[in-house]
């Protein structure tokens, strides 16, 4: 254990930050990306989205409330590691079950606190996001220059894999009034929880499956999940989405789903310069006028010229920072999907609504 020792942060281009080790010694390679959420620490590092990326959190305080094994979207972090300012050993939460500095002990990730998070943020955000590596060994930066070099770039990087179940699984109750079967990309827990309460059982299903694995059990309805990495390469899932849009099943898609559905429809996605990463995001419904505050996390988005100019498909949501595409639906067909995240825990929660959309398009479809 390297505890309280010397760390830094090795820029793909060069930068040099500095911190502290906060007691797991080791180094760690990912892209660099930053959170502005001021809490859902826990449920951050845990979401498989986030898979390969070094997080920097740009709250000042971290750890200050604990984990609690409740609180988690996946069954460890999926994080690379983390880069902090201000890391709270001990927490002052009656909930909490264990602190976050012994959570990173357990599952071995590498993190590192008082660091300049404010220039660090300040710099991803003016150069782009782009890999880089922590390390608790400073006197090895020549070599780790060297093997950061060597690192692949997130563009063109297939990760939907490496977070998927490896088998189907059920989640909710079979006693439940709708069945859905869900294309795990990196599913989050609490999608399965919005969508079980809602009176919905779902068959979980690996990454590559089929359209015809997936509607052999005769769902009501489909769903395509978060995840991680550049959506281009998950052919798979695009011909999946592909099949079940000529169905007209009802197909609802998040995140990363939402891009697998834009690209089976002929739209093409691409990196963003920084992406959007944070739990106050402002995007607005076309079709009720009405804002949401939003969570997002995502480094890829749909071509918004493609979108406006084909004749199937219906813009739905904006993001009010950047204009980006934040919703779409199908035209004649039983398909939408949202590039943010209504199933949001902590928060927010104005877009729940989007679960109540789908199942009554089901019910509609029933009909």
């Amino acid at each position: 254990m390297n505890v309280r020792g010397k760390a830094l942060i090795l820029l793909q281009d060069g930068t040099v930050f500095f911190g502290k080790s906060l007691g797991v010694s080791g180094t760690a390679f990912g892209e660099l990306c930053f959170n502005t959420g001021m809490t859902g620490y826990q449920e951050i590092f845990t979401d498989p989205s986030y898979y390969g990326q070094l997080m920097v959190t740009t709250n000042a305080h971290i750890g200050n409330y604990g984990t609690n094994s409740d609180e988690i979207e996946s069954d460890s972090p999926k994080i690379a590691g983390l880069i902090c300012k201000n890391f709270n050993q001990k927490f002052s939460r009656p909930k909490a079950d264990s602190s976050l500095q012994d959570f990173f002990k357990k599952h071995k990730l590498v993190s590192i606190s008082d660091v300049d998070t404010r220039a660090l943020v300040s710099y991803i955000r003016d150069n782009g996001a782009m890999n880089a590596v922590i390390t608790t060994y400073p006197d090895k930066l020549d070599e780790l220059k060297k093997k950061l070099s060597d690192q692949p770039k997130m563009e063109g990087l297939e990760l939907a894999s490496k977070v998927s179940t490896k088998k189907p699984y059920f989640f909710g109750n079979p006693d439940s009034k709708f069945k859905v079967s869900a294309l795990d990309l990196g599913i989050k827990r609490n999608i399965l929880r919005n969508l079980s309460k809602r009176d919905v059982y779902i068959k979980v299903f690996p990454h590559n499956s089929s359209f015809k694995e997936m509607s052999e059990w005769n769902p009501d309805g489909f769903f395509i999940s978060n995840g991680p990495g550049d959506p281009e390469p998950l052919e798979s899932a695009i011909q999946t989405a592909k099949n079940i849009i000529k169905t007209k099943s009802p197909l609802f898609g998040i995140c990363l789903g939402h891009q697998v559905i834009a690209l089976a429809m002929g739209i093409s996605t691409y990196k963003m310069h920084n992406g959007h990463r944070g739990i106050n995001h402002p995007v607005i419904n076309l079709k009720t006028g009405k804002g949401e505050i939003s969570s997002q996390n995502h480094g890829f988005a749909i071509n918004r010229e493609e979108t406006e100019s084909h004749s199937d498909v219906e813009i739905t949501h904006v993001h009010l920072n950047d204009n980006t595409i934040a919703g779409i639906s199908i035209k004649n067909s039983n398909c939408f999907s949202v590039q943010y995240h209504p199933e949001a825990s902590p928060g927010p929660h104005d877009s729940n609504y989007l679960f109540d959309e789908f199942v009554q398009m089901i019910i509609d479809n029933k009909k």
